[in-house]
């Protein structure tokens, strides 16, 4: 099972962390764009698909045909983990050499697109605040780190759910014991 989720969490993670490079750099003129986000959560799912395939890989290749909820979950859990990990590093690398102005721009479109949103200004200014906290607090690493993993490890959490749901299987009650 360990290197199966290592292979799978390995391959997920090069999906994962290249989709997001690529998506990223198309975007760096224009980070309004809700199409980025579409790709992004697009491009996290085609990477966790990996999971289902490897818990169907170990259930079918490696474990007779049974898995537990609990086990097919864990497997989803360990390649969501790695995949996620690459995903951070590879944000890590991609915001600090190649767009280390993207908060800026983020910031500025979100304060653009709430200026024009009709709200009251003593609600702008309170949304302008957090936003401006947001922008300096993504400068911390722990901070980046974690509104990082936020963005990806949960949607391999659900997918995760899913798949163990899906692919579970017991040993049937009326089956010989192996070696029989």
């Amino acid at each position: 099972m360990k290197k199966i989720v290592l292979v799978f969490g390995l391959i997920s993670g090069v999906i994962s962390s290249v989709l997001m490079s690529i998506s990223m750099s198309s975007l760096n003129h224009d980070c309004d764009s809700t199409s980025g986000m579409v790709i992004g959560f697009a491009s996290m799912i085609l990477a966790f698909s990996l999971i289902f395939v490897a818990v169907k890989v170990y259930r079918d290749k490696h474990n007779g045909g049974i898995v537990s909820f609990k086990n097919a979950f864990l497997m989803g859990l360990y390649i969501s983990l790695i995949t996620s990990t690459m995903y951070v590093a590879s944000w890590a690398v991609v915001y600090n050499y190649s767009m280390p102005d993207f908060m800026d721009k983020y910031s500025a479109a979100m304060i653009r697109k709430l200026e024009t949103s009709g709200e009251k200004p003593a609600e702008i200014k309170e949304e302008i605040a957090k936003i401006e906290k947001g922008r300096e607090d993504y400068k911390n690493p722990v901070y980046f780190t974690l509104i990082t993993y936020t963005e990806i490890l949960p949607v391999g959490i659900i997918i995760s759910l899913i798949c163990a749901g899906i692919l579970k299987r017991k040993k049937p009650e009326n089956a010989a014991p192996a070696g029989i």
